[in-house]
């Protein structure tokens, strides 16, 4: 029998690298904490030596900002996706409906957890305040189109829709900051906190932005 060499290591593209770090780090930082994001910690993640990671981040702070914005994002795109120029009678509706479905869900308390870490981290962090501000700043445009299309299509009464995305956020924010403290975000008297603001913020029936 032919006993095998040691195989060969795949010579990665140094973007599709380098993206591979940053997920990995994204990882990390969701189910352990932004400051488990280490150069040492992503090259085991990754199988690969700490110098690796190092080349291309020399600066951990930029990989932890990174991993931040990558885990952000997707949680981003996934909560409330970009609506079409015209979603049609109702859309905004349904896409607020869906948010607020999913924010009360468990799913999504790992990604509360990064928020509430990287916002603390921040205030020593000049780096990932950065990207705490531009994630920030996305979240509430991504609101505002969706309040401006409500508002053209007469689903909702609002005359300033960033004012109302920044209130509203905001009141998301403030319900999942109890998240470390146990189950109790989810329970009454704030279950559904968020919600019902964004109805009255939005000149809506209570129970509008319930999910059937």
């Amino acid at each position: 029998m032919t006993s095998r060499g040691p195989e060969k290591r795949v010579r990665k593209a140094p973007a599709e690298r380098r993206s591979e770090m940053v997920t990995a780090a994204a990882r990390v930082g969701l189910t352990e904490g932004l400051e488990c994001v280490t150069l040492r910690r992503v090259a085991d993640e990754l199988g690969v030596r700490s110098g690796l990671v190092g080349h291309y981040f020399p600066a951990a702070d930029r990989l932890v900002a990174e991993a931040f914005t990558n885990a952000t994002m997707a949680e981003l795109d996934s909560l409330l996706p970009e609506m079409s120029a015209d979603p049609g009678p109702g859309g905004a509706v349904r896409a607020l409906r869906r948010l607020f479905s999913l924010t009360s869900s468990a799913d999504f308390d790992n990604v509360s957890r990064l928020w509430l870490n990287a916002r603390h981290l921040a205030r020593y962090r000049p780096v990932l305040r950065d990207h705490v501000v531009e994630q920030d700043t996305l979240w509430c445009r991504r609101i505002e189109r969706v309040v401006a299309a409500g508002v053209e299509a007469r689903d909702f009464r609002c005359a300033d829709p960033w004012a109302a995305a920044a209130r509203i956020l905001v009141a998301i924010d403030g319900t999942s900051a109890y998240v470390n403290t146990g189950a109790g975000h989810r329970a009454a008297p704030i279950a559904g906190m968020a919600r019902t603001f964004a109805e009255t913020e939005l000149g809506l029936p209570v129970g509008t932005l319930e999910s059937s």
